[in-house]
């Protein structure tokens, strides 16, 4: 997956030191509840977001924190649970896109768009 148009990851570029493995666990997960999150364009513009170099620092904690949560396999109600498992993700995720939705731009959902539409 290549970093969105535009997006030089915390500034550091390519040399940021575990982003690709961050990445890929990101778009694992993803990819696992793309049916069961009704708005996971808005998680994976969100996921840019919190990778744009000119995202506010408390913007980027707060997404941070809603995206390890996502992808951590550990969380409240299991992710395996059929039905439940990702209730607790998507309250966390909704608190987050909505906390800093001002801070989610046009180029974050197009990166997102394009994102889904490569995996799709």
């Amino acid at each position: 997956m290549a970093q969105g148009p535009g997006f030089d990851y915390f500034g550091f570029g390519d040399k940021l030191a575990g982003e690709g493995e961050v990445r890929e666990k990101f778009w694992r997960t993803a990819k696992k509840a793309a049916r069961q999150i009704p708005f996971m364009d808005e998680v994976v513009a969100s996921y840019y977001c919190a990778m744009d170099k000119d995202t506010p620092l408390r913007a980027k904690a707060i997404l941070l924190g809603a995206l390890g949560y996502f992808v951590l396999p550990f969380d409240f109600i299991p992710d395996f649970v059929v039905g439940l498992g990702y209730t607790d993700d998507l309250a966390v995720l909704t608190a987050a896109i909505t906390a800093v939705s001002t801070h989610i731009t046009a180029a974050h959902r197009q990166a997102a768009r394009d994102a889904l539409d490569d995996k799709g």
